[in-house]
């Protein structure tokens, strides 16, 4: 069991709406919007037979798919795609069985669905982005002229004003918003090939089919399937680490802060001892530290996901699935913790 799922540890270190976003079911749902699109766009373009699309579409829009099945099948082919077409093709006609998913492969509604639901975690990454900058702000109007020992190399150095600490706080987090469109550009794109990337069974057709699907979807055509091509989702995993990171950087300093020898910082909030009663533990702010570290070794595995052999890897596409959604629910799970920290805490300062 994951920690971020865990009965009691989720609630230190889960984000139950991206863990939404990220769920079964929510996948499932963005693949079967992909099948009712992919029809739509072939009936229109003349690659399917007339009415098809509206079968289809009908057909998976009250589809409840049977997850033990999925469960079982998945673990004989690697993929859920193979089960969830037999569980909705019968259901249909004859003729829309045959069409669906006509000219399309497994990766394709996968890294859709994806696709679609990163989207969703980006935007509201950066809702909750914006949530702590703003506490930042507030924290700064009011402690920011209190002055405070800098530290060189754990050494104290000279005195600075709270606000130069914060500014070292807020500043990344604000790059970090800023990089967020370009993110979202490469994440946020319909991911059509067919069996191995040149869809050949759509012919002409391939790119008007891929346009209309994109629009139909909320995402943009790529040119040509990613299916190899995972640039896009390292970037985003790369984003997701830096925002920990930098949060981490936070957590750390208030860390040290909280010491009671340094007396520099106050907490309003903290975690309770069950041996000694008058600690207030900095537990907000250790958390930050560990989703850094975290969120850091996770990013190894994305870069290494990024080695496919040929035209698809089977290994490589795996590791995604286990690394990035964990991420996902921590970086969001640091935001939330960041959020609730810099509520509690105020500066004493120095004379």
């Amino acid at each position: 069991m994951s920690v971020f799922d865990h009965s009691f540890l989720s609630g230190l270190l889960g984000d139950d709406r991206i863990s939404e976003m990220m769920s079964a079911e929510a996948g499932i749902g963005a693949m079967l919007e992909f099948e009712a699109a992919l029809a739509e766009a072939e009936e229109a373009e003349g690659l399917i037979a007339a009415g098809c699309g509206d079968r289809i579409s009908a057909s998976v829009s009250d589809f409840e798919p049977d997850y033990a099945a999925l469960r079982d099948e998945t673990a004989r082919d690697g993929v859920v795609v193979p089960a969830l077409l037999k569980q909705i093709r019968a259901h249909l006609d004859d003729q829309s069985a045959e069409a669906l998913h006509f000219g399309a492969t497994s990766q394709d509604v996968i890294d859709t669905s994806l696709a679609m639901r990163s989207l969703k975690v980006i935007d509201r990454l950066n809702e909750g982005l914006e949530k702590v900058i703003a506490e930042l702000d507030a924290l700064d109007s009011r402690d920011g002229g209190k002055t405070v020992m800098a530290h060189t190399r754990m050494q104290a150095a000279l005195p600075v004003k709270v606000s130069r600490k914060i500014a070292s706080w807020r500043d990344p987090l604000v790059r970090h918003r800023e990089r967020m469109p370009a993110i979202r550009g490469q994440v946020g794109v319909l991911h059509l090939g067919g069996p191995v990337g040149d869809l050949n069974k759509l012919g002409d057709k391939g790119p008007a089919v891929a346009k209309r699907m994109a629009k139909l979807l909320g995402l943009e055509p790529s040119g040509q399937a990613r299916h190899t091509e995972r640039d896009g989702l390292a970037d985003l995993a790369n984003w997701l680490s830096l925002i920990t990171g930098s949060l981490g950087k936070t957590g750390a300093d208030i860390v040290l802060f909280a010491q009671q020898e340094m007396d520099e910082i106050e907490l309003s909030k903290g975690g309770g001892s069950s041996a000694m009663p008058h600690k207030v533990n900095p537990v907000a702010a250790e958390t930050l530290v560990a989703i850094a570290r975290f969120n850091a070794i996770m990013l190894t595995g994305m870069h290494l996901s990024l080695v496919h052999e040929n035209e698809r890897s089977g290994s490589a596409w795996t590791l995604e699935w286990m690394v990035l959604p964990q991420m996902m629910i921590a970086t969001g799970a640091a935001i939330r913790t960041a959020d609730q920290l810099f509520q509690s805490i105020s500066f004493v300062g120095i004379e």
